[in-house]
């Protein structure tokens, strides 16, 4: 009884350990890598787990690589998987580009796949070039006339520049930059309309694809259309600038000319008090020439003589001209 119990405990370690053998060596996985003609020894896959790389992420790329006769490493793959890439894309990129003749290397596709791009569809684009299409850009010409377009722009991967290279976005800035040139340097906005393939002709003569991780193919003109009048609306604009300016100017001289209207007559009432009261020293005068005796009684009333008649003198005067005036309308009607 005693030793049927001790053999199932031996058996049942015995089964414990090769579970365990099992899920730490992938001896499955080197079989399948030994029939699939990829040379890695237990001791390789050992050291996968030991790493803390799971030895299927390394195999099974490994396996896709060399059925397509390229010439790969597990030191490759695990340093590329350590440092953060994405194994399984840069080998179906590398299985992409020969199959199409295009000379990539894997350090090459590696650093583009660490450079955050993606390898494989870089590879897919220089194979099949791909459209960008711009949002409609509004460029003015020298007559004032807006004019919008819209281009697509056919694009093929560069692969030699993809790591530092420039993206879609500086493609389109600059297309759009060139549709704004264009546009602006013509003399109407007719000679734009009439031929559109010269934006298509200027932009491709600037090189706009230089500094960047793609290379133009073509630049298609897909839509063009008139917009505002820019040069009335501008025009319009200043006329209405100019009046506000002739406005307030106008509204400062009149300001200038009430207060210098208002100060002048301030300055009327000054020499009016002067006058009054000058005219009230003459009664002071008199008295004091009474009492000097410069001035007898005779003197006095001649000269009140003089001045009542000098009044009656300006009074006939002001009532003939208000007579003359009356006959004079009298007349005319």
């Amino acid at each position: 009884m005693d030793i049927n119990i001790g053999l199932a405990v031996v058996l049942v370690l015995i089964l414990f350990l090769l579970i365990l053998f099992f899920h730490f060596v992938p001896v499955g996985l080197w079989i399948t890598a030994f029939f699939s003609g990829v040379k890695i020894g237990i001791g390789d896959l050992i050291g996968m787990r030991i790493r803390r790389v799971s030895p299927a992420i390394i195999v099974q790329p490994l396996i896709k690589a060399t059925k397509a006769g390229l010439s790969l490493n597990t030191n490759q793959l695990e340093a590329h998987y350590l440092a953060g890439g994405n194994i399984n894309q840069v080998v179906d990129s590398l299985i992409a580009a020969q199959r199409a003749n295009i000379d990539l290397e894997f350090e090459q596709a590696a650093a583009i796949d660490l450079a955050g791009r993606n390898v494989f569809e870089a590879v897919q684009v220089s194979v099949n070039p791909k459209v960008i299409e711009t949002p409609i850009i509004a460029g003015v010409a020298r007559n004032g006339i807006e004019v919008k377009a819209k281009a697509k722009v056919t694009v093929r991967a560069n692969i030699e520049r993809l790591v530092g290279g420039a993206g879609e976005e500086t493609i389109i800035a600059r297309v759009g930059e060139g549709i704004v040139t264009t546009v602006g340097s013509a003399e109407t906005h007719s000679v734009v309309l009439e031929n559109p393939d010269s934006i298509s002709q200027t932009i491709l003569r600037k090189g706009l694809d230089s500094g960047t991780a793609f290379e133009i193919l073509s630049i298609d003109i897909a839509d063009v259309d008139v917009g505002r009048n820019i040069g009335a609306k501008l025009q319009a604009d200043q006329a209405v600038a100019d009046k506000n300016v002739a406005q307030a100017k106008a509204e400062e001289r009149r300001a200038f000319a009430v207060a210098e209207e208002q100060e002048m007559i301030a300055e009327v009432q000054r020499m009016r008090a002067r006058v009054v009261e000058a005219e009230s020293e003459v009664p002071l005068a008199l008295a004091e020439a009474f009492r000097a005796g410069n001035l007898g009684v005779m003197d006095y009333y001649n000269l009140k003589n003089i001045q009542s008649d000098t009044k009656m003198r300006e009074a006939i005067a002001e009532n003939g001209t208000d007579t003359d005036s009356d006959s004079t309308q009298q007349i005319q009607e």
